[in-house]
């Protein structure tokens, strides 16, 4: 089996109030792999996820992203294998409203001082369909125009790791279907997508789906069906 992208090996993290959000979490996530974390609410599944991108340090445990270890990096080491080799993708878009949606998917480039590959910033917003879109501001998109904006940004980068959290969530059905394919794109790409959803036809669409309940591994889905991931969350919320 080839080296994880990233992975978590038994994870804890506790905030000032003491109270554990993350129990013993392990978990690893292979290249062309889309992985979901689902769970009750307050479950942990974001913490988890900003644990395992480098955003939020564990309290104890290990991770590896990319084969580094990011408590083991200084402030500066952490931010260049994130701009690198990492892509963001947010419920909230982070979109910069005075910039058109073409200025905004070169944006990271131009903050890292690099060259702006121009035909890879067209390709990626050819890829999200929104070529015809690219001189307009997020004010005059949809919804579900700046989230692939967003999630273009993203594939001019080429990261070899995506993490989603809530992408689907402020979209209706259809926009947020067409982020799904997306996201299944990256991973056909041979790159790994981690993403956090409470929407469970969503999490049906990753090849595996990890189960949080109370901050601990409550079951981990293989190729699962909506009716698995329904029944698994429905389980873990009884127990909680």
């Amino acid at each position: 089996m080839t080296e994880p992208v990233v992975s978590a090996d038994n994870l804890t993290k506790s905030f000032s109030t003491g109270t554990p959000v993350l129990r013993g979490v392990s978990m690893a996530v292979q290249p062309g792999e889309f992985r979901a974390i689902v769970g009750p609410s307050g479950s942990g599944k974001s913490t988890l996820l900003y644990c395992m991108s480098g955003l939020e340090a564990a309290t104890t445990g290990r991770v590896s992203l990319l084969g580094r270890d990011p408590a083991a990096l200084s402030r500066g080491a952490l931010s260049q294998l994130r701009r690198d080799h990492v892509g963001f993708v947010f419920q909230a878009y982070n979109l910069i409203p005075s910039l058109t949606a073409r200025e905004n998917v070169a944006l990271p480039a131009r903050l890292a001082t690099r060259r702006v590959d121009d035909g890879a910033v067209d390709r990626a917003l050819a890829h999200v369909g929104l070529t015809e879109r690219a001189s307009y501001r997020p004010s005059a998109l949809s919804g579900g125009q700046q989230q692939r904006v967003a999630i273009a940004r993203v594939l001019a980068l080429r990261p070899d790791v995506v993490f989603a959290d809530e992408p689907t969530g402020a979209l209706d059905t259809r926009a947020g279907d067409q982020v799904l394919d997306l996201l299944g794109d990256v991973a056909r790409d041979g790159r790994a997508v981690v993403m956090v959803t409470h929407d469970l036809r969503a999490a049906a669409r990753a090849d595996r789906v990890l189960v949080l309940r109370d901050g601990a591994v409550h079951r981990e889905l293989t190729g699962p069906s909506v009716d698995d991931v329904i029944a698994a969350v429905a389980h873990a919320e009884i127990e909680v």
